[in-house]
């Protein structure tokens, strides 16, 4: 399917002159799940993105559909319990995307650690319960403080105990989001990139009946009309409830800004995700994570009230980051000179609920109170003792009691919940949530957007399973990836290219593989390989790919993990572009610069540039 900056002008064509049954604010992952459950159930869909789709918080995360041990620590069981079990659910939708890789977790004695080596194995236990893979070859597994080393032989030797492993996930951001977006549009939505939203329209009874729209690509504006509007803008969530004049203006969220640094993995080597305490007291835990032969680390959590459209990577965020890094690697002496990329990124976060990951949190937040603990290890040891039973162990840990919260949480305490509400006006707004949650959220609003469809609308629908509603690319069997991506390899492989390169685009486009070979027209655009023709003609056409940035940030991730390629990459990539979207060179020469500018600034120019630079942080 065809799905490109032609297409676009079609579908703003069709935006203008169709009464929709739901338009849908937001391109990012929250927004690209409604659209598609929607479009699936039969209902008109619309959406609009004021910017690329996934630019804002859903290509800028750890890139983990991470299960949420953590909370763990506070025996948040229901938390976790749901976390699993949805990114089960993602990895079967989106099979091509999410891929299982185990995570370490390192054990240190040291002040305000979250676990010791008795906690994290209980907690693990319960963790492969949950997650249902007890028995597996994704069982976890403590390792000791030796086994540790030999894997990462630069981490930090004082106080390490030992260490667990687990089953995680690493994921694509940005791939998840354009794949539910293409879905979205196969099924009939009609998606539209760079359109801005700038009005409210209300019928003489004052009910929300579209936007005022901006086509931020020519400046013109129009109306859409719709049945339903429904606001998932993530950050911009408040911002957006504030052209709706009708609708209560009390905020409800307070953001936060998380940063990520990438080094070349010969600076930082670590076999697997690795997740541990920062090691600075402070309450927080962080990533490293292995990637295309780099590394990244994370993540900063502070509250924000910058510019939402263009989070910086600041010179606080990155002596943070490098004296965590530094601490916890006291070998590797990273300093700001190694960073090749970096990202930041806010998060949606609900400001008045508690510090569990769900709406409503309260309980089992905090810390566990000393006697509750307690008690818990009572039924353990009396069950290794065979004088208890199972059951009795996940009873008590059932019951936990925790201690008094803080009266004031700080920004990585604040819930990751979402919330899905209807104003008096008939808006919709679904706002808060993570990564992992994005299509159970989408449910829920799907749920009511059919139920006032039928009922005030008299609009009827299908019901649609939306576990079982598989992305653009992931049509395919989620029990059998490593075969399928193998024979989608070898289709690569006959189309010519060689057998890394194909295998590069068979995990990154999946069943659209037998598509992205068709672009290459018999031979490589000047500058590019086989690969790289065939991606980005594919990425245009049928991506909505219009920019460098969109297609070498977004779409490809070259920007983040391939950096020295960057430099031999841009201009066949932007000359191919103007050849395929007949830029003049005026317009060329801005989409250079503008491309120059995000890899600077991924690069952290002007920090490095800075007199007191944080290499020697």
């Amino acid at each position: 399917m065809t799905f490109s900056n032609e297409t676009r002008k079609q579908t703003i064509e069709q935006l203008k002159q169709t009464e929709l049954d739901l338009l849908v604010v937001g391109g990012g992952i929250t927004g690209a799940g409604v659209a598609i459950q929607a479009a699936a159930s039969g209902i008109k869909t619309g959406l609009i993105e004021m910017q690329d789709f996934a630019e804002g918080t859903s290509s800028r995360s750890t890139k983990l559909v991470h299960g949420g041990i953590r909370y763990l620590k506070t025996f948040d069981v229901g938390v976790v319990a749901d976390t699993v079990k949805e990114r089960a659910v993602v990895q079967g939708i989106a099979p091509h995307i999410p891929r299982p890789f185990p995570m370490l977790l390192p054990i240190f004695q040291e002040p305000g650690s979250t676990f010791d080596m008795f906690s994290i194995k209980i907690a693990m236990d319960l963790y492969d319960r949950l997650a249902n893979v007890e028995g597996s070859q994704y069982a976890n597994y403590t390792v000791t403080k030796d086994e540790i080393l030999q894997r990462e032989p630069q981490l930090e030797k004082d106080g390490l105990q030992g260490g667990g492993v687990y089953l995680d996930f690493v994921n694509n951001d940005a791939r998840l989001v354009i794949e539910n977006i293409k879905e979205a549009a196969e099924l009939g939505g009609l998606m539209a990139s760079r359109v801005k939203a700038i009005g409210v329209l209300h019928n003489d009874a004052g009910q929300v009946i579209g936007l005022r729209v901006k086509d931020l690509l020519d400046d013109s504006e129009f109306d859409i009309h719709a049945k339903l509007v429904i606001n998932t803008t993530g950050p911009w969530s408040d911002k957006f409830k504030a052209l709706d004049k009708n609708e209560n203006q009390a905020p409800t969220l307070r953001p936060t800004k998380g940063v990520h640094l990438v080094v070349d993995g010969s600076r930082l080597p670590v076999p697997q995700p690795t997740y541990m305490d920062t090691g600075l007291n402070d309450g927080r835990m962080f990533f490293v994570v292995p990637r295309e032969g780099k590394t990244y680390f994370g993540t900063t959590d502070t509250d924000y009230t910058g510019d939402f459209k263009h989070p910086r990577v600041e010179q606080a965020d990155v002596d943070y980051l490098l004296k965590v890094i530094n601490k916890r690697f006291p070998e590797s002496h990273m300093t700001i000179d190694d960073i090749e990329a970096s990202w930041a990124g806010l998060r949606p976060l609900i400001a008045n609920n508690g510090s569990s990951d769900y709406n409503g949190g309260g309980a089992n937040t905090g810390k566990v109170s000393d006697d509750s603990f307690e008690a818990l290890v009572k039924v353990v040891n009396d069950y290794e003792d065979n004088q208890a039973t199972r059951s009795d162990v996940e009873h008590a840990i059932s019951k936990l009691e925790t201690a008094h919260a803080e009266a004031s949480l700080s920004p990585s305490q604040i819930s990751r919940g979402s919330s899905l509400r209807q104003a008096d006006d008939g808006m919709i707004t679904l706002s808060g949530g993570k990564i992992t949650d994005y299509r159970k959220m989408a449910a829920g609003a799907l749920a009511l957007i059919r139920r006032v469809l039928a009922e005030k609308f008299a609009t009827e629908t299908r019901t649609v399973d939306s576990k079982k509603l598989q992305v653009s690319g992931g049509h395919f069997d989620p029990t059998n990836v490593d075969d399928t991506i193998a024979f989608y390899t070898r289709i690569g492989i006959d189309a010519g290219m060689p057998e890394k390169d194909a295998a590069d685009l068979a995990n990154r486009y999946g069943s659209n593989i037998s598509r992205v070979v068709t672009y290459a027209d018999g031979e490589a655009a000047p500058g590019l390989s086989l690969k790289e023709t065939m991606s980005l003609r594919y990425s245009i056409n049928e991506e909505m790919t219009l920019t460098p940035v969109d297609y070498l940030l977004r779409r490809t991730n070259a920007i983040l993990f391939h950096a020295e390629t960057l430099a031999d990459l841009k201009q066949p990539v932007v000359d191919e572009m103007a050849r395929i979207l007949d830029w003049d060179e005026a317009t060329k020469a801005q989409q250079m610069a503008d491309l120059e500018q995000a890899i600077s600034e991924s690069r952290l120019d002007d920090l490095k540039k800075a007199p007191a630079a944080a290499s020697q942080a």
